[in-house]
């Protein structure tokens, strides 16, 4: 990137940005440009007579990263390079045939998963497949990002993986590639018949007497809404009782899904407010007529249920919806706004507001905060080695399993905070009322221990 380049993607991304902190921005001009003058000056001296040749494109990054880190840690610059990949993220979706790769300690490409209902799982792919060639292509000592840039591919066009499977067999699968949506609503257990095209593998039962519903939304994307009411309207139409809402280690995703999840178990009152100090407060009400038939329900949540997730346990909370098990939430309660910068320089994540839930309790953890997130009704705290047996668990029921792997045999992990819940539950239903205060206070369980398997 020649001098002049430089100057000019710094200068419209320091405009941008005193545009968006200063309003009315034309009094302070003279002052914006001559910070951006000393900035195209340093540039310059360091170009011309740094003692080593220096990269250009890593000063412009970290000259916007400096400046950007004195903001929150939510406040980020995404590079052009890296833009498509942060999308897809944010989207929960991508292009490709729909595997989840690793490499082995002696550098094998191993198929962790292949996703639900994806190409790869109708043609054959299974987890714990190593994959010796790519159309054909070896790809012996490849790096795995150079081997995700073989199998992926434009829209609809072919690729034949090369695989040998677990019980030594190698065989050549083609297939097209798609575009891949990640499933985000995921149920108890999967299935024992469950297909490798199957759309929806999951098994939602957690309890069969009383019939108690068990959902874990693992992120917030475009279409977690749709594919929650979907399954909720099963479950009911299968006379569900009860609902545990499992939010457990989820970061969070589009606000716009989690109001609409909201709306789907309160059906009035505030769902959410936004208040930023250069735009006006936004408050989403429930949309009468909208919510699904009332029913008991607890919501599971941790330290690591951030953003969207929140919103959804503090708000179903303060509408004395649902009954909060598990440990206060993390604390991120912000607003990012993605804007695309001139010339297709990248995109700017920045914080323009906070979430603030019915009661009026912001969200975000501030510096030296003392109230934040979200604060369950039923405090069951988990130490770390339980936490760690529990995504454990979580990682193994998302693989799918062919006739020729088999799931981990590794102990059965009991589950303290689904306990507590289902017990709540289980008491509640039993005696007629709503989870909307404690029914049992924190302790042990006096239901059989529910054991993952």
């Amino acid at each position: 990137m020649n001098r002049e380049k430089f100057a000019w993607l710094l200068s419209t991304v320091l405009i941008a940005l005193l545009a968006f902190q200063i309003p009315g921005a034309g009094g302070h001009r003279d002052d914006d440009y001559s910070f951006v003058r000393t900035l195209i000056d340093i540039h310059r001296q360091i170009d011309a007579n740094y003692v080593e040749p220096v990269d250009n494109q890593k000063l412009q990054e970290a000259a916007i990263d400096g400046m950007l880190g004195q903001l929150d840690p939510f406040t980020n610059y995404v590079p052009p390079a890296n833009q498509e990949q942060f999308d897809d993220m944010l989207e929960g979706s991508f292009r490709g045939v729909g595997i989840q790769l690793d490499v082995q300690p002696d550098g094998k490409v191993e198929v962790v998963t292949p996703i639900d209902n994806s190409p790869a799982a109708r043609a054959g792919v299974q987890a714990g497949d190593i994959i010796e060639k790519v159309n054909g292509d070896p790809i012996a000592n490849l790096k795995l990002a150079d081997v995700i840039k073989k199998v992926k591919g434009p829209l609809g066009t072919p690729v034949m993986l090369t695989v040998r499977h677990v019980n030594g067999n190698a065989e050549d699968l083609t297939m097209n590639r798609e575009d891949i949506i990640v499933r985000t609503i995921k149920g108890y257990r999967r299935r024992a018949d469950a297909k490798p095209a199957d759309a929806d593998p999951w098994d939602y039962w957690v309890s069969k007497d009383p019939r108690i519903g068990y959902v874990r939304i693992t992120q917030f994307t475009a279409d977690t809404f749709d594919s929650l009411k979907k399954v909720m309207t099963k479950l009911i139409a299968e006379h569900m009782q009860g609902l545990i809402l499992d939010v457990r280690f989820d970061p969070g995703g589009r606000l716009d899904q989690a109001k609409e999840v909201v709306n789907l178990f309160v059906s009035n009152g505030v769902i959410v407010s936004v208040k930023g100090r250069s735009r006006p407060q936004e408050i989403t009400r429930a949309k009468p007529g909208e919510a699904l038939p009332d029913f008991p329900m607890v919501v599971l949540a941790n330290e690591h249920s951030a953003s969207a997730s929140e919103i959804v346990a503090g708000s179903l909370k303060d509408n004395k919806r649902a009954l909060i098990v598990g440990v206060r939430t993390y604390g991120k309660g912000s607003v990012q706004e993605l804007i695309p910068l001139e010339g297709k320089n990248g995109e700017l994540k920045l914080t323009v507001a906070y979430y603030y839930l019915p009661s009026g309790r912001l969200v975000h953890k501030k510096k030296d905060s003392t109230d934040w997130g979200v604060d369950p009704q039923l405090a069951v705290p988990m130490d770390p080695e339980q936490e760690k047996k529990l995504i454990l668990e979580q990682s193994a029921s998302d693989v799918m399993h062919s006739s020729a792997t088999h799931p981990s045999t590794q102990p059965a992990f009991v589950d303290p905070q689904l306990n507590a819940g289902l017990d709540a539950l289980i008491q509640d239903i039993r005696s007629g009322k709503n989870t909307d205060v404690p029914a049992v206070p924190a302790g042990e369980p006096t239901t059989k221990p529910v054991i993952r398997s």
